[in-house]
């Protein structure tokens, strides 16, 4: 099962059910954000992560 939002984030909840202080909550998030922004493939933008569509604009 997966948590949904409304800007299509989505978390595993038993990555989240995992950790045992908040740290380790922070860190799972934290996780997940690098990897949003970082590696996630963006399909509304050209098929690329979103650095390397930010890249892609300041080149042109």
């Amino acid at each position: 099962m997966k948590i949904n939002r409304i800007d299509h984030v989505s978390i595993n909840v038993n990555d989240l059910s995992e950790a045992k202080t908040l740290t380790q909550l922070r860190g799972v998030i934290e996780d997940y954000m690098v990897y949003y922004n970082l590696y996630r493939y963006q399909w509304g933008l050209k098929k690329m992560t979103r650095e390397q569509y930010r890249g892609h604009l300041l080149s042109a």
